[in-house]
C-alpha cells in the first residue's frame, strides 16, 4: 500500500537526482542502460532507486513524462504566435532536432507513430498541443489542410528515422525534416 504523504527532503532530493541522472543516462543509451548505473549517476544506492521507481519501465516513463509535458507546455506557448506556420515548423523542427539528441525521446515518439498508439495523459497532451498548433498553421494558410495529428504522429515518427538513417548515411543534420516541412506547407507557401 503507498502513502500519500509527502517526500522528506531529503527523499525529495534523491528522487530528484534519480531523475536527473536517469534523463541524462536514458538519453545516451536508452532503455539498455542498467539501474545500477542510473544509481552510480545519481550517486545513490540501487534501494533508492527501488524505492521510488519499482521498475526501469517506471523510471523511463517518468522521464519520458517529464520531457513530454515540458514540450506540451512549448508547443503551448506558441498557439498565439504572430505567424502559425512558421511556430508550427520551429516547433516539428525543435521536437525532432531535440528527440535526435535524446535517445529515449526518439524511441517515446517513434513508438507514439503507430495509429493504434493510444494517446491519452501526457502523450495525449503533447498532441492536443500539436493539433492546435497544426490548426491554426493551416487556418493561417501555410500547412496543407486535410493533414490531421494522426498523419502527424506518423510523419514524425517516420522523420526521426529518416534522420538517423541519413546521419548514418552522412546527410547533413536536419535535411529530411527541411525536406518534411517543405512536404507539409500549402504550395506556394512559406
Amino acid at each position: 500500500m503507498t502513502s500519500d504523504k509527502p517526500l522528506r527532503a531529503d527523499a525529495r532530493r534523491n528522487r530528484a537526482r534519480v531523475l536527473e541522472a536517469a534523463e541524462a543516462a536514458f538519453s545516451d543509451e536508452g532503455m539498455m542502460v542498467p539501474l545500477d548505473e542510473i544509481a552510480r549517476r545519481a550517486g545513490v544506492g540501487a534501494g533508492t532507486v527501488y524505492r521510488h521507481f519499482p521498475t526501469k519501465e517506471a523510471l523511463f516513463e517518468a522521464v519520458i513524462h517529464d520531457r513530454l509535458r515540458q514540450l506540451a507546455e512549448d508547443a503551448r506557448a506558441l498557439t498565439d504566435a504572430e505567424r502559425p506556420g512558421e511556430a508550427f515548423q520551429r516547433f516539428v523542427a525543435q521536437v525532432i532536432e531535440q528527440a535526435m539528441l535524446n535517445k529515449a525521446l526518439c524511441d517515446a515518439l517513434e513508438a507514439a507513430g503507430s495509429p493504434a498508439k493510444p494517446s491519452d495523459g501526457v502523450q495525449g497532451d503533447i498532441w492536443d498541443a500539436f493539433s492546435v498548433l497544426l490548426g491554426e498553421a493551416q487556418r493561417a494558410g501555410a500547412i496543407r489542410a486535410g493533414i490531421d495529428v494522426v498523419d502527424l504522429r506518423v510523419l514524425l515518427s517516420g522523420a526521426l528515422t529518416m534522420e538517423r538513417h541519413a546521419r548514418d548515411a552522412d546527410r547533413p543534420a536536419g535535411r529530411m525534416t527541411e525536406i518534411l516541412l517543405d512536404a507539409l506547407r500549402e504550395h506556394g507557401k512559406s
